[in-house]
């Protein structure tokens, strides 16, 4: 299935989520006995947001490595795209921990976070609106929002809503 953008078509996939999620048990086990082993991530973070938000909200993931969105939101006459990012945050404690880079010279709709813990589940899903992502980078003050559209977590979810639970 594809879906058009404005200047771009993009490939949809359906997966198997239940056999998706099965490899992903394994691999949440093994990224976070990994941590535990040497303090430092495995690089699974990204993969296992996506799941987890298509799973739980319903999205269609895209190919990956397009430019953009990672996802699609089908509602009623209207189809959302979206980037999803993830944090791994095993310390309720641990400041300072930010977003990857958000272009907005990309074409996309909203972003979504997803927070896991240390075993890598999800503990909450939020989701900000582009204008007020776009707002939030070009405020003046910190570089890394302007110059390379990095927002903080704590900034991030006071930008958007909690979608999830």
């Amino acid at each position: 299935m594809t879906i058009s953008s404005s200047n771009d078509r993009r490939s949809v996939r359906r997966y198997d989520l239940g056999r998706i999620g099965s490899i992903l048990d394994r691999v949440r086990a093994l990224a976070a006995e990994y941590y535990r082993e040497t303090g430092k991530p495995l690089g699974v973070t990204g993969e296992i947001a996506e799941f987890e938000a298509a799973r739980i909200l319903g999205l269609e993931l895209c190919d990956a490595r397009q430019p953009g969105f990672d996802a699609v939101l089908r509602g009623p006459g209207r189809t959302k795209r979206v980037q999803i990012k993830g944090r791994c945050i095993p310390d309720v404690s641990a400041p300072g921990q930010r977003l990857s880079r958000i272009r907005l010279d990309q074409e996309w709709d909203a972003v979504i976070l997803v927070l896991l813990d240390h075993e890598f589940k999800p503990t909450g899903i939020y989701e900000a609106e582009r204008p007020a992502i776009e707002e939030a980078i070009r405020a003046p003050g910190s570089r890394a929002r302007n110059e390379r559209g990095s927002l903080s977590v704590t900034k991030f979810k006071a930008l958007a809503r909690r979608v999830w639970p």
